[in-house]
């Protein structure tokens, strides 16, 4: 059950692309896990991908081909990662692509591709190739809704949304899709993300602002503290908005776009979090006062991911001791007689004590939320960070004690 309401899916033709989704056969359920996008022309592409030493195929393939800056299309399949496949894994990974690539008559070094699902099991290409040539003939601009659902595993609901900017008078289109709901770990948060805009721009200007919009998005979530062997994060961008190409990120032309793509990054992240496998609160874990950027993320990361802390919020039970305790072991040097929290704003912790003021009652209305921000003011310096999470309830073990069945 999501923390929120999921947003409705109305996002408009982006130009440039034509998605298709289709049930191919991979997931045991017979939903939809296959999807192709179609970019005319070549679109600019930007990627980041997981820090995990076990890479599944399609991210190997991914990293070789990013370095070209094109890509005329996208292929993802869920219910199989490709993962843990060794030799025969890259062999179907690159069948795959050159299914596409026949199909649609373009170059196989810019078909990009993905998969999520289960890890160690061998892919089964034919039943993708197999259906490639409907998906091509079903490619439509509108198909937002089909596409972020095909490459859903665990999610409860599909995670697409948009931003519109202006560039020195000329609008630009920005649209992402998202999967994630567990084995979501601030390592580059399983999670699948694709961005899509029609802004002209260049491949360093891109790679740079998707980065940064990245760090401070899904880098900065965490369910369950374990890092994915498929995340990848791409961003296309079909150039046909007509603005003048943005070619420096830092320059004040490429800030609307830049300040559209964090939005969208940041809301994409925070529903991956509300949609965690049995949440039933979203946590706002807010570090303050640290001595620089890195002290105060590794803290938030630490609270965040603490098992005592996650099962103490799904209890509704205010345990400061755990939260103080999570700091203290986060290898950040700190002064704990300096340390403050807050509960929403309710002072829980005084100069690394009980507040003086604090009632039991206070902090149990607190925590009864559906949503809970948890503030940490070091008192060491100016440095802020904010890290979401979930709590970590029963039906987190019962959805994953049972995935592969």
């Amino acid at each position: 059950m999501a923390v929120g309401t999921p947003p409705a899916i109305d996002i408009p033709a982006i130009p440039g692309f034509r998605l298709a989704a289709t049930a191919c056969g991979l997931k045991t359920n017979g939903r939809p896990d296959l999807l192709l996008v179609q970019m005319q022309p070549a679109a600019t592409v930007a990627g980041l991908f997981t820090r995990n030493q076990v890479a599944a195929a399609p991210v190997t393939l991914c990293r070789q081909r990013l370095p070209g800056g094109k890509a005329a299309a996208l292929l993802v399949n869920a219910g199989n990662a490709n993962a843990g496949t060794g030799a025969p894994g890259m062999m179907r990974a690159r069948a795959s692509t050159q299914c596409v690539a026949q199909t649609l008559a373009i170059a196989e070094e810019q078909v990009f591709v993905s998969s999520t699902g289960v890890i160690g099991q061998p892919l089964p290409v034919e039943k993708i190739e197999a259906a490639i040539p409907g998906l091509a003939a079903a490619l439509a601009a509108d198909a937002w809704a089909d596409a972020a659902t095909a490459i859903t595993t665990t999610d409860t609901f599909p995670k697409a949304r948009h931003r519109r900017c202006v560039i020195e008078g000329r609008p630009v289109l920005l649209a992402g899709i998202a999967k994630g709901a567990g084995m979501i770990h601030p390592d580059m948060a399983t999670m699948l993300v694709y961005l899509f805009t029609d802004v002209a721009i260049s491949t360093a200007a891109w790679q740079q602002l998707l980065a940064q919009a990245v760090e401070a998005s899904f880098n900065s979530i965490t369910i369950d503290g374990d890092t994915s062997t498929n995340d990848t994060v791409l961003g296309f961008a079909s150039g046909l908005a007509g603005n003048a190409p943005i070619t420096d990120a830092d320059a004040p032309a490429a800030r609307p776009f830049a300040d559209a793509l964090n939005d969208l990054c940041l809301e994409l992240a925070h529903w991956i979090v509300r949609d965690g496998e049995g949440a039933t609160k979203f946590i706002t874990i807010t570090v303050t006062g640290a001595p620089s950027e890195a002290a105060a993320r590794q803290i938030g990361k630490v609270v965040a991911h603490s098992q005592l802390v996650k099962t103490a919020c799904f209890g509704n039970d205010p345990n400061w001791g755990r939260i103080l305790a999570a700091v203290g072991r986060a290898g950040v040097p700190i002064d704990p007689t300096a340390v403050d929290i807050h509960l929403g704003e309710v002072a829980i912790v005084e100069r690394g004590g009980l507040a003086p003021t604090y009632t039991e009652a206070q902090g149990a209305r607190v925590m009864a939320e559906p949503e809970i921000a948890i503030r940490i003011d070091l008192h060491a310096g100016s440095a802020t960070t904010t890290t979401w999470t979930c709590d970590l309830s029963h039906d987190y073990v019962s959805i994953n004690a049972d995935y592969r069945t």
